[in-house]
């Protein structure tokens, strides 16, 4: 079963090589254990455009759909067995210990 971890931190928060390599850590770690299946950060949200249809017409807006003090910064896509397994390897994100990781189960169709 596949689960998102979705990462939320501040945008003005750890760009720093030690960062870095903790993700590239848990990234590896993921692809040993056979959980990784896909991952990446997201550019800030000062690059994001959301869009809306009503009535047939589009529209566009800059920047994130709501402010909050976090935004989504990126992802995992992760192979589990279940939800513990997957909280599991989610609090394992070194973003978890600065922000927020929130885990979805992926909808297979």
């Amino acid at each position: 079963m596949q689960f998102m971890a979705l990462i939320y931190n501040k945008e003005t928060g750890n760009h720093d090589p030690e960062t870095f390599q903790a993700y590239g850590k848990f990234t590896q770690d993921m692809i040993a254990q056979g959980h990784f299946k896909s991952g990446d950060a997201l550019q800030p949200t000062a690059t994001a455009t959301c869009l809306t249809i009503r009535d047939g017409k589009t529209s566009l807006k800059d920047g994130p759909f709501s402010e909050t003090k976090e935004q989504l910064g990126g992802y995992y896509i992760l192979e589990c067995e279940n939800l513990d397994e997957a909280i599991a390897c989610a609090a394992q994100i070194p973003g978890a210990k600065t922000g927020t990781i929130e885990v979805r189960p992926v909808l297979a169709l």
